[in-house]
Order: C-alpha cells, then structure tokens, then sequence
C-alpha cells in the first residue's frame, strides 16, 4: 500500500494562491495516475484534477479550468496542485489520491471510487 501524504494548505484571502504538495512512499510512483479531491463542510467529494502516469493525460473540474495547475515529479514521487485566483468557495479539505495504472480517461479519473490510496488531507480555506 503507498501512502500519500499532503501539505501545504492554509488560510489565504480570495485571489490568492497555494501550492499543494503530495508526497508518496514506495518506488512505482510513475505507474500510477494521481487525482487531487477536495470535499466542503456538509457536501460530498468532489474531483478537482487528475493527472495520468507520464504526466499526457491532464483533465480538470470545470470550476476549476483556468485556476488549478495539476503536476507531478516521478523522480521526487510527488504530485502537486497550484491553486491561483483562489475563491471562497474553493475552501474545503484538499486530497491527493492514486488510481489503477489503467486510468487514463476523464470519465474514470474524475470518479472517486476508482482511487484506492487517499492521503489524510489538509485544509484550504479562503477568505473574502
């Protein structure tokens, strides 16, 4: 089992940008696609970005298409989220997750219940 840790949440005013970082143990992170999540107070998850093994394959949440920046380092074995012109309505808590080697679609990387590895979370909250 690979376990992915997130960082780099935080309390940023609307407008503003954060990094997230998704940090992965083991060696077969390049074998696997990553997805990035995120769930508000009182509402269910929801896809934020997916990104496929070699980094070809990018989709994104319409809500976030313009804003949200989805990267991945196979040799740091590290997937990012770079967050810009960030909105309250984006608070909520931020997860990383990893997915069959055979995702590579939208409409399976952008379901939830296709990831079998999910981090711990970290906070976003934005304020107007």
């Amino acid at each position: 089992q690979v376990q992915l840790v997130e960082s780099g949440g935080g309390l940023v005013q609307a407008g503003g940008s954060l990094r997230l970082s998704c940090a992965a143990s083991g060696r077969t992170f390049s074998s696997y696609p990553m997805g990035w999540f995120r769930q508000a107070p009182g509402k269910e998850r929801e896809f934020v970005a997916a990104i496929s093994r070699s980094g070809d394959n990018i989709y994104y949440a319409d809500s976030v298409k313009g804003r949200f920046t989805i990267s991945r380092d196979n040799a740091k074995n590290s997937a990012y989220l770079q967050m810009s012109s960030l909105k309250p309505e984006d608070t909520a808590v931020y997860y990383c997750a990893r997915g069959p080697f055979y995702l590579s679609d939208y409409v399976r990387m952008s379901d939830d219940r296709n990831y079998y590895d999910w981090g711990q979370g970290t906070q976003v909250t934005v304020s107007s």
